[in-house]
């Protein structure tokens, strides 16, 4: 349900998604891909893949989390 509001809200549409690494270094998402393994026996069937690159335009300091 939280996921679904979220979604749907009209500011999280219009945002940036980037994913943060360990370090703290921010990525833009650029696609996400869903894979199906080929390897037999596995517990995982699929995968999902997440391609990033580093921000061409940089982004603002945060104000506060939502």
């Amino acid at each position: 349900m939280a996921l679904d509001k979220f979604m749907n809200s009209p500011v999280s549409q219009d945002a940036r998604v980037q994913i943060e690494l360990p370090n703290g270094e921010m990525y833009d998402l650029t696609s996400m891909m869903l894979l199906e393994n080929k390897i037999l026996g596995t517990r995982e069937t699929h995968r999902l893949v997440l391609k990033v690159q580093k921000p061409t335009l940089r982004m603002g300091s945060i104000i506060k989390k939502l």
